[in-house]
């Protein structure tokens, strides 16, 4: 972790109590949301509908000068259009997958339905990708291809570059790499659904180009993000919850942007707070007690070791490309269209899954 973080001193020990607190959360509160309907309705219906109230509410009265919410922390350092379009993303999502886990009225029961999975999660990879080529440009505009610092809405300093560009490619790739869009199953219990297709293969090219794309743009919440967030719905698929990824993937994601965005502190100014190695000279880009960076700050590449970014843009793409092949090998090996139809039936993982769904919708394509 020493290439990618800044985790040494005084503070070592919060971050690595910071993580552990994160991660530690998102699967109790995966469990949680999964379990039940209750729980579900709760997580996904009803705390999104009161913070969207609570949003509206501070944005009208920052408008209208209201120190109060002037000055509030999801205003000053989350009111940018990715935070709340990857948060109702990853809800709706959230929805979505529960009205076929429940098979909830004609839209559950639908076919062309289960096609909803695919559509929802290549539209936040699509977020994350506009994001990525963003950073690209601004970043090149200042410094070529070397890349250059540039400010963000968010008050964070990002170092855009090539590895931008090379990310956002891996991204799309990425989109591809989801096969069998209409293998979509509810398990015997009803807590999950079940994408039996989306193997570890593509699990693994997600959370590289992910982890990537938090760490180039979200440096200041990548450790989290990038690392726990990731790692939650992983670490329940391998153990309990065969099939299940992409369900607790949106369920993380989405629980985890609703804290970010009232409480931004956590990871943006406190003793958790975690920097990634392209800041040199830390002590620079510290935040301050609004949890924005110095904007006045006069910054130069010497400012920077883009290293770590540049390698691991170059893995996320060397995945995603060694995935699509074996995706591609494997489809004219089985002469089957490779999203039409499930071309990992044969594997561990899928039988695996499969064994979970219910016997109603057991039919392999």
């Amino acid at each position: 972790m020493g290439m990618l973080f800044q985790i040494y001193g005084d503070t070592s020990i919060w971050q690595l109590v910071g993580w552990c607190l994160a991660f530690t959360g998102l699967v109790v509160a995966n469990e949680i949301a999964r379990r039940t309907k209750i729980g579900g309705i709760f997580c996904f219906i009803v705390l999104p509908s009161a913070l969207t109230v609570y949003f509206i509410a501070i944005n009208i009265a920052a408008k209208s000068g209201a120190e109060w919410a002037v000055n509030n922390p999801t205003i000053v350092q989350m009111n940018g259009w990715f935070h709340y379009a990857k948060l109702y993303a990853a809800t709706v999502g959230c929805i979505g997958f529960m009205i076929l886990k429940y098979q909830w009225g004609s839209l559950g029961k639908s076919h062309w339905f289960k096609a909803y999975p695919f559509l929802i999660v290549g539209i936040n990879i699509l977020i994350a990708v506009a994001s990525d080529f963003e950073s690209a440009v601004k970043g090149m505009q200042i410094g070529g291809m070397q890349g250059g610092w540039w400010y963000s809405s968010e008050g964070v300093w990002l170092y855009g570059g090539w590895w931008n560009i090379l990310n956002g490619i891996a991204g799309l790739i990425n989109i591809m790499c989801m096969t069998g869009w209409w293998g979509i199953y509810s398990s015997k219990d009803q807590k999950d659904m079940l994408w039996p297709d989306m193997t570890w293969q593509f699990i693994l090219a997600y959370d590289v180009w992910n982890f990537e794309y938090t760490y180039l743009n979200l440096p200041l919440h990548t450790w989290y993000c990038g690392v726990a967030l990731l790692l939650a719905p992983t670490f329940a698929n391998l153990f309990w919850n065969k099939g299940g990824w992409i369900q607790n993937r949106a369920n993380t994601l989405a629980l985890w942007c609703m804290f970010a965005q009232v409480v931004p502190g956590f990871q943006n100014h406190s003793r958790f707070t975690t920097l990634p190695t392209v800041y040199k000279a830390a002590e620079r880009f510290a935040t301050g007690a609004d949890g924005r960076m110095n904007p006045d700050l006069v910054l130069s590449a010497s400012d920077a070791n883009p290293t770590a970014q540049g390698v691991v843009a170059i893995l996320a793409i060397a995945v995603n490309v060694l995935v699509i092949t074996n995706i591609i090998k494997r489809a004219k090996e089985q002469k089957k269209n490779p999203y039409k139809n499930e071309i990992f039936a044969d594997t561990k993982d899928f039988k695996l899954a499969l064994e979970r769904a219910a016997a109603a919708n057991k039919e392999v394509a």
